[in-house]
């Protein structure tokens, strides 16, 4: 039986990734590359998604190659649609229509925080979890409802993710390899 394959983007943020992946989760490739701004700095729009443009051909080819496969082997292309920044999300929504014309592949609009739960359930093996999603933008508590992911609760003030890159940038703490990260290297 043939195993389905997909090529997925992700640039909702400061990182560009571009991963092959079967149906049961088994992860062939995954390069990325992250745009590192000035310690003190945050990351904006125009500029991280130069980064992305800089960036996403490349990724393309090593995940390629390192998954050991053809573009005639990939059944559809994923890609983030959201939430996340808009330009750098624009980069992703772009190269993957021009790949889906080209190799004629579906194009399958993924949300990054059911993403994110869904790799958590592959890896745990969670049937129904409820989950306290601290990404970025978003503090939230979610769970699966009435066939669909539904927001329980969130912060209405200040995600997390925020403050943590606030709390850096005060600091004049690197983004690199996380802001959070290097917080907790300090402290």
């Amino acid at each position: 039986m043939k195993r389905m394959i997909a090529l997925g983007f992700e640039g909702s943020a400061n990182k560009i990734g571009v991963g092959v992946v079967t149906l049961d989760g088994t992860i062939l490739s995954n390069p990325r590359h992250t745009y590192i701004t000035p310690p003190g700095q945050g990351f904006l729009p125009r500029e991280t998604a130069q980064h992305h443009w800089q960036h996403v051909l490349p990724l393309i080819k090593s995940a390629l190659e390192t998954a050991g496969i053809t573009p005639d082997e990939i059944d559809c292309l994923c890609y983030t649609k959201g939430p996340g920044m808009g330009a750098p999300l624009q980069v992703s929504a772009a190269v993957v229509r021009v790949l889906s014309q080209l190799w004629k592949k579906p194009i399958v609009a993924v949300n990054h925080c059911v993403a994110h739960i869904e790799m958590g359930r592959i890896v745990t093996g969670a049937d129904d979890p409820v989950v306290l999603y601290v990404s970025g933008g978003n503090t939230q508590v979610i769970a699966y409802s009435e066939g669909r992911y539904r927001i329980f609760g969130e912060t209405i003030d200040i995600a997390v993710g925020n403050c943590l890159d606030r709390f850096a940038r005060v600091l004049q703490l690197s983004n690199d390899p996380a802001p959070g990260y290097n917080i907790e290297q300090v402290f």
